[in-house]
């Protein structure tokens, strides 16, 4: 019998966790804010990150299994809470894949020279490449973890590698020219407490979250007793530091309000290229982000894939999600599904939307339902005697859904954003209810 193989280390672990986490979409987000960002960036780690890596840690020692999140609600919740959970979560990854992929993509344009960076803005361009890096990502994972671990390898590798270089490239620049934003008293990092800020650090803690894509492989961790407790922190801590750092580097390269959300970090390049007269940085730069991004969707995509697998075991989904391919020894079968619902959702979301808009109505849906099983997450962990991390992380995660439902000045048509939000979100929760009641009366028959 084909059984889930234990092929992730302390190192292979790290790596993987910075990896699902590190998004350098983030940096260009945080940087529009204006250096009172980094502030808030400390914030949500130490009120969000930190205890969901305490919680993730937890809830591993006591479920050492396949499915994670699934598995863990299931447990203390019981089976449609589980079921839900899984859903919820299964379909804001779904979502998170091309709303990364799209500013990657839209990156991507700036590797190709001066004379393509149009296509940055290219609607055509960033979602037909976006739907090929989703496949090139998923494809490593499903011929197994002993090769798709260096996927996300590389994700972590270039993580650090891509802060390095900003960091570095900042101080260049500050040195020369001086810092194109003004950050040399406290008061410019002083930060006005009002709902704008709140509902932008609901989304700060959202760059921080994956911690539970860990979880989701308990059962081909190596060691786990060992390895994830210093994994978890290892992670949080350079993924703190990492947009800390990267954010300050960009504002020094530009002032907030140039600051574009999908290609910030190709301009802040440019003008860096421009100063120290390195025509290749931008490029360079455009490489390590899509490779960093392309080892992220990898993993979240080898993680998610397990929860199915999990419920197919429990016969809440067919058999074939149960079943690992022979030879590799993977849930094939959910990850091709997987792959093919992201692509999916990638296509149906430019419906009747700018690219900017698409890219906004995604970002906010992914939050809300990716959110929503975090509460079930911090809910365990405070049954598992983590009290505090528990409180911290529900609260956090409440002001991150509620934040997400609030559309942007980049949202044209706001009836057309909250419908989606209201549709997607009631067709997630529907979708799951209707699949849950027949598989569990097929599953009673089974075991009956």
């Amino acid at each position: 019998m084909t059984h889930l193989k234990r092929e992730l280390g302390l190192r292979d672990l790290t790596l993987f966790a910075i990896a699902c986490i590190v998004g350098p979409r983030w940096i260009s987000v945080a940087a529009s804010a204006g250096p009172g960002s980094v502030i808030l960036w400390i914030g949500a780690a130490v009120l969000f990150a930190a205890p969901l890596g305490v919680a993730v840690a937890a809830l591993i020692h006591k479920h050492p299994e396949a499915g994670g999140l699934y598995a863990w609600t299931r447990h203390d919740f019981g089976p449609w809470h589980g079921f839900l959970c899984f859903w919820m979560y299964w379909f804001g990854i779904a979502l998170t894949l091309p709303n990364s992929a799209m500013f990657a993509m839209s990156m991507s344009a700036y590797a190709l020279g001066p004379k393509y960076a149009y296509l940055s803005d290219n609607q055509t361009f960033v979602v037909l490449a976006t739907f090929v890096s989703i496949w090139l990502a998923l494809g490593t994972n499903i011929v197994g973890m002993k090769i798709g671990k260096w996927t996300e390898n590389l994700g972590g590798i270039t993580a650090w590698m891509l802060g390095l270089l900003l960091v570095g490239v900042g101080a260049m620049v500050g040195m020369q020219r001086g810092s194109a934003t003004p950050m040399n008293t406290p008061m410019h990092f002083a930060v006005a407490w009002n709902g704008e800020t709140l509902g932008f650090f609901g989304a700060m803690a959202f760059g921080l979250s994956g911690m539970e894509a860990i979880g989701l492989m308990a059962a081909e961790i190596r060691q786990p007793l060992r390895t994830v407790v210093p994994a978890t922190w290892v992670a949080t801590i350079f993924n703190t530091i990492f947009y800390a750092a990267s954010t300050l580097a960009l504002l020094v390269l530009i002032r907030p309000g140039s600051i574009s959300e999908l290609h910030g970090l190709a301009d802040g390049s440019d003008v860096a290229a421009s100063l120290l007269g390195w025509r290749w940085l931008t490029p360079l730069i455009a490489v390590i982000v899509l490779v960093n991004s392309i080892g992220g969707w990898g993993g979240l995509g080898a993680a998610v894939s397990r929860m199915p697998y999990a419920a197919g075991v429990d016969h809440l989904l067919p058999p074939a999600f149960a079943r690992l391919h022979p030879k590799w020894a993977t849930p094939y079968l959910s990850i091709l599904v997987f792959g093919g619902v992201a692509s999916a959702l990638l296509f149906a979301v430019q419906l009747g939307d700018s690219l900017r808009a698409a890219y906004q109505a995604l970002l906010s849906l992914m939050v809300l339902s990716g959110f929503v099983p975090y509460l079930y997450l911090f809910a365990s962990a405070w049954k598992a005697g983590h009290r505090i991390a528990a409180s911290s992380g529900i609260a956090m995660t409440l002001l991150t859904i509620i934040s997400s439902a609030i559309p942007t000045s980049q949202v044209g048509n706001i009836w057309l954003f909250e419908g989606k939000l209201l549709a997607g979100t009631a067709l997630m929760i529907g979708t799951a209810w209707l699949v849950y009641s027949r598989r569990r009366n097929i599953g009673r028959n089974v075991t009956a």
